[in-house]
């Protein structure tokens, strides 16, 4: 693949569905909106074969920095690679974090926070499934938001929870919470299923991952779409409460329309500086 210096390589870390979907639409759209393909890894190498042509394959994941001129790394996989990683991707290129349930750790926030500012580079945070996030960014930073609530129903087949919260469903049982707390508890039970919970605690800053509350919901009548909830509160009375319907397969973790969203996250990724920027 050809390359301009003023390009913006992306390096794909992950090959699930999200990330299938992204080196696609880099190598047929990107060019037009400088936009290249940097790297693509994955755990499994031997899936890339013949999806991914050869010079772009990352071995080694610990060797990213050798690809790293001119690159934003993407993160599509578990949050456990934020984890291993964060700090050292910030120290070369931006950051976006797909999975931002590996955020509601307090101490390693704090580090991913410490490392954009110190390396001048911006961590982003896509807003994926989240209705009206910068809404409720712009009501935190004028310090009106009360309380925000984010309720996430799927069919039981969707979850991909720790644990044995949902190990003995049966096809038509109906609906079931599965649990309702703060978003820095249940991001360790669902760290796949919650990201948009997590993106919601990044945007309540003031809130944050213990101040935000989620409830998940296992609903076998949900065949056909995720739904997702958010209720916010601020002032005198003042609140919103918003309805999405994601069409999704029955299994699929991520809504289909969830796909061509983060796609538009990554059109924003222009660099903003040393700081987390909800995109």
């Amino acid at each position: 693949m050809a390359t301009d210096s003023s390009s913006l390589r992306i390096g794909v870390v992950g090959f699930g569905h999200l990330g299938q979907y992204l080196v696609e639409r880099i190598h047929k759209d990107g060019p037009a909106l400088g936009l290249t393909l940097g790297f693509v890894w994955n755990r499994n190498s031997g899936k890339l074969s013949g999806l991914v042509p050869s010079e772009l394959i990352l071995g080694d994941l610990s060797s990213f920095a050798e690809r790293c001129k001119h690159v934003m790394i993407v993160l599509l996989c578990h949050p456990q690679i934020v984890k291993e990683f964060g700090l050292q991707f910030l120290s070369q290129s931006h950051f976006m974090v797909g999975s931002p349930s590996a955020l509601a750790d307090p101490d390693l926030n704090q580090k991913l926070r410490q490392a954009a500012q110190k390396y001048g580079r911006t961590l982003y945070v896509p807003s994926g499934a989240l209705w009206g996030g910068q809404d409720i960014q712009r009501l935190n930073d004028s310090g009106k938001l009360k309380a925000l609530f984010i309720r996430m129903s799927k069919h039981p087949s969707c979850f991909r929870l720790t644990g044995d919260l949902l190990t003995d469903w049966t096809e038509g049982e109906g609906r079931r919470v599965l649990f309702r707390g703060s978003v820095a508890e249940l991001c360790p039970l669902a760290p796949n299923n919650v990201n948009t919970m997590a993106a919601a605690a990044v945007a309540a800053g003031t809130l944050g991952f213990t101040g935000v509350q989620g409830e998940i919901v296992s609903d076998t009548a949900l065949r056909d779409y995720h739904v997702v909830e958010v209720e916010v509160t601020g002032p005198d009375g003042f609140s919103v409460h918003t309805v999405r319907r994601n069409p999704a397969k029955l299994g699929a973790v991520t809504g289909s329309a969830t796909y061509s969203s983060f796609w538009n996250s990554l059109l924003i990724c222009k660099g903003h500086g040393g700081r987390v920027y909800l995109c």
